[in-house]
C-alpha cells in the first residue's frame, strides 16, 4: 500500500545500534527511508547490512542523548550529512536497572531520567526544530514509552523506570498539540516484554514473563517494528498525541 511507503524520507533513531531501536531502524529502511542512528555503543553487524538490503542511505553517530552538547553535535553532523532533511524521528534510547525503590540513589535516578526523559524530550525538540527549518510536511516524531508507563512490572524492581516511561507518555499529547501548526505529528509506542540485549542476561525473567502475557510469548524486536512504520507513514496521518500498545495483551490480562 502506497500510504505505508517511506521512500524519499529521512529518519533518525536514537538507541538504534541494537535491540528495539535497531528493529525500528530496519523497519523504516525496509519501507524506503534513509536512516541515521544515534547511540553510545557501536552498532551490531545487522545495522551495516541495512544499506545493501534495502538500497537506502545509513549513518551511525556516537551520541549520548543525556548530554545536550553531544545531542547538538550529533544533530549538526546529521544535518550536514543528510542535506538538512529530516522527516521521522524515533527517540528510543533508554536504560533500565533492577533497583528497589528504597535503595535507589539520587545519582542512579538522575542518570536514568537523563537518558529516558531529558534525552527523549530534547531529541524530539531538536528534531522538531530541524523539521520546521526544512519545511517538512510529513513530520512524525515517535517517542518510545513502555508498558511500564501503564502498570507495575511484577517481576522487576523498576519504580524509577516506570516513572520515566510515564513521563514520556504524558509529554506526548502536550508536544503534539504544539506541533500541529508545523505539520508534525507526535505519538508514542509502548512495547511490552521484548527479547533484546538488555533482557538477555535475565533468562529467568524471560521465562516468567510468558505467564504474564496474553499470547504466551515474549516479543522479538521484529514484532514491534510494524507499529513504528505505521506511525511514521501517511497511513497514520490522522493520529497524533496517541499511544500504541504493542504488548501481546499483557496490559489487558
Amino acid at each position: 500500500m502506497s500510504q505505508f511507503s517511506l521512500k524519499g524520507r529521512t529518519a533518525l533513531v536514537t538507541g538504534g545500534a541494537r535491540g528495539c531501536g535497531l528493529a525500528f531502524a530496519q523497519g523504516l529502511a525496509e519501507a524506503g527511508a534513509d536512516v541515521a542512528i544515534f547511540d553510545v555503543v557501536d552498532p551490531v553487524a545487522a545495522f551495516f547490512e541495512i544499506e545493501e538490503l534495502y538500497g537506502v542511505k545509513t549513518k551511525y553517530y556516537k551520541v549520548d542523548v543525556s548530554s545536550i552538547e553531544s545531542l547538538k553535535a550529533g544533530f549538526k553532523a546529521f544535518e550536514a550529512d543528510f542535506g538538512g532533511k529530516l522527516d521521522i524521528c524515533v527517540p528510543c534510547a533508554g536504560i533500565n536497572k533492577n533497583l528497589a525503590f528504597l535503595d535507589t540513589s539520587f545519582e542512579q535516578h538522575s542518570q536514568l531520567l537523563g537518558v529516558n526523559v531529558l534525552g527523549v524530550y530534547h531529541t524530539a525538540q531538536l528534531a522538531a526544530q530541524q523539521m520546521i527549518k526544512n519545511g517538512t510536511k510529513c513530520g512524525s516524531i515517535i517517542l518510545v514509552a513502555s508498558i511500564a508507563s501503564w502498570m507495575a512490572i511484577r517481576s522487576q524492581k523498576s519504580s524509577a523506570y516506570c516513572g520515566s516511561k510515564g513521563a514520556v507518555r504524558a509529554m506526548c499529547p502536550a508536544i503534539a498539540a504544539e506541533l500541529v501548526p508545523h505539520d508534525i505529528r507526535v505519538n508514542t509506542i509502548s512495547p511490552g516484554y521484548v527479547r533484546t540485549e538488555m533482557t538477555a542476561p535475565f533468562p529467568h525473567l524471560l521465562e516468567s514473563w510468558k505467564d504474564e502475557i496474553m499470547n504466551r510469548r515474549v516479543a522479538e524486536p521484529n514484532d514491534i517494528k510494524g507499529a513504528c512504520v505505521f506511525l511514521a507513514s501517511d497511513a497514520s496521518s490522522y493520529m497524533t498525541g496517541q499511544d500504541v500498545l504493542v504488548d501481546g495483551g499483557v496490559t489487558k490480562w
